[in-house]
């Protein structure tokens, strides 16, 4: 089973699985192939957006546990 942390970079969490893509664009992170996404941490983005890290770790695990 596929899961991930807020410690992972977000290109690496796109690499796991590009499923997930649409989840940080929802919070406002467009800029999935630029160097933000290669050096920034799951829980750097949410902090930079404003958003729970916690939540959305939730939200990307549940949708990955069955893929």
């Amino acid at each position: 089973m596929k899961q991930i942390n807020k410690d992972m970079i977000v290109a690496d969490v796109l690499q796991l699985d590009p499923g997930t893509a649409p989840f940080f664009l929802e919070i406002g992170m467009h800029c999935l192939g630029c160097p933000s996404a290669t050096g920034e941490s799951v829980a750097d983005a949410c902090a930079v957006h404003g958003v729970d890290a916690d939540a959305l770790i939730a939200r990307i695990n549940e949708f990955l546990k069955d893929r």
